[in-house]
């Protein structure tokens, strides 16, 4: 039996009945996005009250604002995008009180870290969950990611979980139900290697929100800050994440992390990280966008009342080549010694020898053990392990390969990017 998926009701989804239900119990629901609402929601789940500096506020009106405005989102759409904002809200104030209880959390040393960055759906994430293998390296798993502090007083589930895992699991074994072909794009499993940027939600920043949702004055706002004090934010709260393992005397010695929103931060994250060793991955760009607005779009059928078609394809065209533009124009500030490219299908080829390369820019040794994890790994999740995406740009979006690709000659002249067909 094929294991190939072709979603072809992308503009006009065919829901399934649960879907339907979902969707249908969704415009019941009277959601406001309100600060205020949100920040007292936050106070009452945790039982505290300090968020630290309220330089976040302004960043927290804009989204409630802008999503608030948006009357084609569906009711479970908006809900979802609420229960976002007050789970970081949340964690601010559980990260805030436990420095406050233990300010050497601050005196944590990140050493020489890992750090990928490169265009979404190029490679990042295998990449990612391939070096984490690897027992010697501390990596994000999806779970701490959303809840990097525990709620104040829960305890272990008698079977030893953490509550937090159990949320993390219940949300993915839901999610599969109402968008399944999501695990064959983005595995959101609670032990899926996820991205730092996560990290920086409780300071309510990143492009991360707009992945959430389309929203262009959330892009221009971001687009016009320094992103320093964020990734400073981020790197506290991988601090705290250490120190935690140091109390549970499980803390290693390096990290390894990534994200897309990297590439056009490079001199911001050389800055916050001056040790870390950074691999830039590269694939053609018409891919990426070909990969990203399918998922997008299939998850839209859900969170939106229209799916936006034309509206992801010139949104995420445009955000991608931002991306790539600031790659072309920072790539050259960073040291030889502490970065290294990796072209897309040099490292589908052969994987485990561009993790060798990786390792050795870095200073970190592929010894018998780690190469063990990381071909285990490899023997467990080929590619495809979830079903393999078929995609068609012109029947699903109307637009074609080759329309896309004109507007990124600048990058394809700039790096070894192999031109895909399909």
């Amino acid at each position: 039996m094929s294991n190939d998926i072709y979603i072809d009701d992308i503009a006009e989804p065919r829901h399934s009945d649960l879907q339907k239900m979902a969707l249908e119990y969704g415009e019941t629901l009277e959601t406001v996005l309100d600060r205020e609402d949100i920040l007292n929601e936050a106070k009452e789940t945790t039982g505290l009250n300090d968020f630290g500096s309220f330089d976040f506020i302004e960043r927290l009106d804009l989204l409630c604002s802008e999503w608030g405005d948006d009357e084609g989102l569906s009711g479970i759409g908006r809900l979802s995008l609420r229960n976002k904002l007050v789970l970081f809200a949340c964690s601010r104030l559980l990260i805030e009180d436990k420095i406050k209880q233990h300010p050497e959390i601050l005196d944590e040393k990140i050493d020489r870290p890992i750090i990928v960055a490169g265009l979404p759906r190029s490679g990042t994430t295998h990449l990612l969950n391939l070096m984490a293998a690897d027992s010697r390296l501390r990596s994000l798993p999806l779970w701490e990611s959303y809840e990097p502090v525990s709620m104040t007083g829960e305890a272990m589930l008698d079977d030893g979980t953490d509550p937090r895992y159990k949320r993390c699991a219940d949300s993915w074994e839901m999610m599969q139900q109402m968008t399944p072909h999501l695990a064959a794009m983005h595995p959101m499993d609670p032990d899926h290697i996820h991205e730092e940027l996560e990290l920086m939600g409780p300071d309510f920043a990143s492009y991360n929100f707009e992945w959430l949702c389309t929203s262009p004055r959330w892009r221009d706002d971001y687009y016009s800050k320094d992103q320093t004090p964020h990734y400073e934010y981020m790197k506290k709260v991988l601090k705290l994440l250490q120190w935690q393992d140091r109390q549970a005397g499980k803390a290693k010695s390096r990290w390894v992390l990534k994200c897309p929103q990297h590439l056009e931060q490079l001199t911001v994250l050389q800055t916050v990280f001056p040790d870390a060793t950074i691999a830039v991955t590269h694939r053609d760009p018409v891919s990426v966008i070909q990969s990203s607005v399918t998922m997008l779009g299939y998850g839209q059928r859900m969170s939106r009342k229209q799916v936006q078609t034309q509206g992801l394809v010139d949104y995420w065209a445009d955000r991608i080549e931002h991306l790539l533009q600031a790659c072309v124009r920072d790539r050259g500030k960073l040291s030889d010694a502490q970065s290294i490219d990796v072209p897309f299908d040099v490292f589908m080829a052969d994987d485990l020898a561009m993790v060798d390369k990786i390792y050795a820019k870095a200073d970190l040794d592929m010894n018998e053990k780690a190469k063990a994890e990381l071909q285990t790994f490899i023997d467990d999740h080929p590619r495809g392990k979830h079903g393999r995406m078929i995609y068609n740009l012109q029947e699903q979006f109307g637009v074609s390969r080759e329309q896309l690709a004109e507007r990124f000659g600048f990058y394809y002249q700039q790096f070894p990017v192999k031109r895909e067909s399909k």
